[in-house]
């Protein structure tokens, strides 16, 4: 991967996005490391760098005003590492535990926590139902996963009792939030301005009823 020629566009990105232009190098270290094991283990199916720098890395990286102040975060489903990998990166003192089933997917989780030093991030690579963590999450996150009802579903047990579920989609979903189970209710909606992607992108923040 030629770094060089991303930079101009990651750098533009940092800068429209508040963040640290220091972040640049991690995170195309990060984005260098997927490409090439995703030409063997089909980590995803984006292949084009300039692709994949706005669409996994700019599109996770959206939401970290979000993140900032929490202790800890769960990424369920996380795939290659979206959003948790670019989030730690980006969130220094944020706990992130990168939860994935695949073992091709999970065996990268490591290699890239390992060559990062992401000290703060963890590997659980079991499914997510089955996942039972000492402490709970002050937040999980989801991109891409599945249904609003579904994560929920899947994850809920994970979160402390003050916990929300940070979750990413492109138009708001009304058909999934009138969906969600008893005990839970939509906290805020945010409109996310991803950096070089014309579509809509939503962070939806959800959780348990106030009584």
């Amino acid at each position: 991967m030629d770094t060089t020629a991303l930079r101009p566009v990651l750098d533009a990105g940092l800068q429209q996005l508040s963040l640290d232009p220091a972040l640049a190098g991690p995170l195309l270290d990060y984005l260098a490391l997927l490409q090439r094991w995703n030409a063997t283990y089909n980590l995803t199916a984006i292949r084009d760098p300039h692709e994949m720098l706005v669409k996994h890395l700019l599109d996770s990286l959206a939401m970290q005003p979000y993140v900032a102040g929490l202790t800890s975060l769960a990424d369920l489903g996380t795939g290659p590492g979206l959003p948790g990998i670019p989030l730690a990166i980006a969130t220094p003192g944020l706990r992130v535990t990168l939860v994935e089933s695949n073992g091709k997917k999970a065996r990268f989780l490591r290699e890239a926590v390992r060559q990062l030093r992401l000290n703060e991030v963890t590997v659980a690579e079991t499914r997510i139902e089955a996942f039972q963590p000492e402490t709970p999450f002050a937040a999980i996150t989801a991109r891409a996963l599945a249904t609003l009802p579904q994560i929920l579903a899947l994850g809920g047990h994970l979160l402390a009792a003050d916990g929300h579920l940070l979750a990413m989609k492109g138009v708001v979903p009304d058909d999934e939030i009138a969906a969600l189970p008893p005990g839970w209710q939509v906290q805020a909606i945010h409109r996310l301005q991803v950096p070089g992607l014309s579509a809509e992108r939503h962070l939806l923040d959800i959780a348990r009823s106030r009584a």
